[in-house]
């Protein structure tokens, strides 16, 4: 039995609710799916549809071949897919909930990607790179631990700003806590830990005394927990301390940390609950960067490769 009809915003503002409380997102999370769901309202509303009964599914694909043409910022096909997805699971909602007789846009296809290798630098660039935050001084102790802890343990940088001290479970092991809120434990390799110690006892106390003795793990110089910017600009500029010539993210210590394991023979699957991927699939792109290493370097070095 179909539900009463109602307009498309509502039916979003529906959907919201129900993915903010059942599936426990991030605001961050919510707030794409909100702009998304809000791009396709619109452009529902420019054909003159209104309802969700009355879009079709060559509506959805308008809406999907609008994105990639559009004279103004058209998307990528990584974008447009992603904002696909947004738009399909909705209709699965408004399906489950009987808003709707047809999931309309269940057959609608994303564009097709080009393959995206992960970018890792090597083990001795990244050497380089964290001993450029060495040095005696309050903030040079913070930034050595935070890189240190990123490149141990694989973390998105969110995961490590929103880390408190009570996340290190143990002398080695810390608590990180993934999209979703789904949670996994991590090592923390002896690198990590002496910078983390020396930053907990030499540093953090300093930083402390100067805030509201918030519990976060890493802290400003005025005692406030270091924002993803903060993160970003402490590891931008050591990468330029580090003079390597290269762009270097927060994701590419999250990069290198999965394809230096797998080049050291970790199997997948643990690299897979290290990162805190829902599928190995993800993971196992990893796994052709390592191939393309070896193949560059049997290339190379074998006197019958070429």
């Amino acid at each position: 039995m179909i539900a009463a009809e109602v307009a498309i915003p509502v039916a979003v503002d529906r959907y919201l609710r129900h993915i903010s409380i059942e599936r426990g997102l991030s605001d961050n999370t919510l707030q794409a799916y909100r702009r998304d769901l809000a791009a396709y309202s619109e452009g529902l509303a420019a054909r003159g549809i209104l309802t969700p009964n009355a879009i079709g599914a060559p509506d959805v694909a308008a809406f999907v071949h609008e994105l990639r043409t559009r004279s103004e910022r058209p998307l990528s096909a990584a974008s447009t897919a992603r904002m696909l997805s947004s738009v399909r699971s909705w209709h699965r909602f408004l399906l489950d909930e009987s808003m709707v007789e047809v999931d309309v846009a269940v057959d609608t296809k994303p564009p097709k990607q080009s393959m995206r290798l992960p970018k890792a630098i090597s083990i001795e660039q990244m050497a380089t790179v964290l001993a450029a935050t060495d040095g005696d001084e309050l903030q040079l102790m913070r930034d050595k631990a935070l890189l240190e802890l990123l490149y141990a343990t694989g973390a998105r940088v969110s995961e490590a700003v929103a880390l408190n001290v009570d996340d290190l479970v143990d002398a080695d092991i810390v608590r990180l806590f993934g999209k979703g809120g789904k949670q996994r434990i991590v090592p923390v390799g002896s690198f990590a830990r002496v910078a983390l110690d020396t930053y907990l006892v030499r540093a953090r106390p300093s930083f402390s005394a100067r805030g509201k003795q918030t519990p976060a793990l890493f802290l400003g110089a005025r005692g406030q927990r270091v924002s993803r910017q903060n993160a970003w600009l402490i590891i931008r500029a050591a990468a330029e301390r580090a003079g390597l010539g290269l762009e270097i993210s927060p994701h590419t210590f999250r990069h290198s940390f999965a394809t230096h394991l797998l080049a050291g023979g970790a199997d997948v699957r643990v690299v897979q609950e290290l990162l805190g991927h829902s599928s190995v699939a993800t993971t196992q792109i990893y796994t052709m960067v390592t191939a393309d290493t070896l193949r560059d370097m049997y290339t190379t070095a074998h006197p019958r490769a070429r």
